[in-house]
């Protein structure tokens, strides 16, 4: 194991030990044969740790005691299972440099993002102490007399999360931690890019769930590649995936979980614009496209990949991005003076090198030109220049996601034709319009608006807060994680009546007297 940045002492503040990289029931560390993972860091290109992967037979040990940790943790009363995750969102509190240290490594984000996921993790874990005393039910009224009528929420059982690599623990966290104040469990495949970064979450929680006496197999974790999704896809005894990547692994997902009836929360692909107005202001406007365009390299689901704007501010708009782009400094993301950090690795490079050649074939023109950088601060060879070009809509490359720092400049006429540019995709997760023009605002947030499942004013499209529900429609996927109501996705509903009086009197006024 590498001790690159210090690294291997943050994992030993974490409590992640060497001989414990691989699947495990809790704390229970289990040993999976002769099979392992190689986790390379794209900050530096040099092995962090090799991982055991998990077995078919690892699987089913987990599954199993998946199951019978399920059976004692639903019993347990909602508000003392919120005290557990508060616990938890204490035990984050305290690992949070580290963690996001390590997170920033793994997975080449700005150390400030890492921190900022990490936060993630402890805010959803403050909601969810909260949600575990609010589990609202409904009280109906019967038509029959003497009789009561409500619903009740029970946990599903086995919650399957498969998390991607660009946020390596927080939405495993938004998924886990509803499902636990919930009364699930949960059985985690992460990203095989970034394992450790796992390894280290079930370190933190095992031991609180440990510390309570409560069974091993409440939080669980699977390391493995397609095959292990596969099996959590297709079991039914897992009544809930939830997965989160591309939409290609989404469909797949999907199909295999609804062929057996089962259900399935998919956040996948985006494709998000920014509308800046002839009213916005553009201060705002750039700053917003900027990180939202390279923030994270360009690898968030939420990630600004076009701008949609207006004619009289184009050719200034143009030019201040120019200009902004020029300023930013690419490099080590540990280093705090850097903003925009590597690529996950070599397969993301060439397909931000393939997005570009695409579309300058399709006609579109450089504003600030990619390429890949080389030298000895770059030596891991995944660290590019993030682009601009202008571009058409309906260019084939533009009408895909491209998980890279790259964006298109479109220009539009008038605010309906900048709405359906918007909407012109086959994704839909987040969007946004810069304005001081207040029915221009509302018409973007009307059913005739934006067809995403996120849509913001004077803000750009990442950086979700997690009180709202997060997700997005049509090739998205249509799940929700997270805030609002998102919890409802994790139990199940159950109708109750209850005949209080001394007659059997039947619904809709049917007789059947003998």
């Amino acid at each position: 194991m590498t001790d690159a940045f210090g690294i291997l002492e943050s994992l030993q503040k974490i409590g992640v030990k060497s001989e414990n990289l691989g699947s495990s029931t809790g704390l229970n560390w289990l040993d999976s044969g002769e099979s392992y993972l190689s986790s390379f860091s794209p900050v530096d290109g040099k092995l962090i740790a090799k991982v055991q992967l998990a077995s078919s037979e690892t699987y089913e040990a987990i599954i199993s005691q998946a199951y019978v940790a399920f059976e004692k943790w639903r019993l347990v009363p909602a508000p003392q299972r919120g005290e557990i995750v508060r616990e938890i969102g204490n035990a984050l509190r305290e690992v949070k440099a580290d963690l996001g240290k390590l997170v920033s490594y793994e997975m080449g984000k700005s150390y400030q993002e890492g921190l900022g996921e990490v936060q993630e993790m402890i805010d959803i874990c403050d909601f969810a102490v909260g949600l575990s005393r609010q589990l609202y039910g409904l009280t109906m009224h019967s038509e029959r007399p003497g009789h009561r009528m409500y619903e009740q929420w029970h946990p599903l059982g086995i919650v399957g999360i498969i998390s991607a690599f660009n946020f390596p623990v927080a939405v495993w966290s938004w998924n886990a931690a509803l499902a636990w104040v919930c009364g699930d469990v949960c059985i985690w495949k992460p990203s095989e890019k970034a394992p450790l970064s796992a390894i280290a979450c079930q370190q933190i929680v095992g031991k609180i769930f440990a510390k309570h006496g409560l069974p091993e197999g409440i939080s669980n974790l699977i390391i493995g590649d397609y095959k292990i999704g596969e099996l959590i896809s297709h079991d039914s005894r897992v009544p809930l995936v939830s997965a989160t990547g591309s939409t290609r692994m989404g469909k797949l997902v999907g199909k295999a979980v609804g062929e057996r009836l089962g259900r399935s929360l998919l956040e996948l692909g985006g494709n998000n614009a920014i509308i800046i107005t002839e009213n916005a202001d553009l201060d705002m406007a750039i700053r917003g496209a900027l990180f939202g365009a390279v923030g994270t390299a360009g690898q968030r689901c939420t990630t600004t990949r076009r701008l949609i704007i207006q004619d009289k501010v184009y050719e200034e708009v143009k030019s201040r991005l120019a200009a902004a782009y020029s300023k930013l400094v690419i490099g080590n993301p540990l280093d705090e003076k850097n903003h925009v950090g590597p690529l996950i690795d070599q397969d993301a490079v060439k397909n931000y090198l393939s997005a570009i050649e695409r579309v300058k074939a399709e006609g579109g023109k450089p504003v600030v030109e990619g390429g890949v950088l080389s030298g000895q601060d770059f030596e891991s060879g995944c660290y590019v220049k993030p682009a601009i070009y202008e571009a058409e809509n309906h260019f084939e490359i533009v009408q895909h996601e491209t998980f890279a720092p790259i964006l298109y400049l479109i220009r539009y006429k008038t605010l309906a034709e900048a709405i359906a540019l918007q909407n012109g995709v086959p994704q839909g997760l987040s969007s946004a319009i810069m304005t001081t023009n207040m029915r221009e605002a509302e018409a973007f947030l009307s059913a005739a608006g934006s067809d995403c499942g996120i849509a913001n004013v004077n803000i750009g499209t990442s950086g979700a807060e997690i009180g709202g529900a997060f997700g997005g429609e049509k090739e998205t996927g249509g799940g929700r994680e997270s805030g609002s109501d998102a919890w409802k996705a994790y139990m199940r509903r159950q109708t109750n009546t209850i005949n209080y009086s001394t007659a059997l009197p039947l619904a809709q006024g049917i007789k059947f007297d003998i």
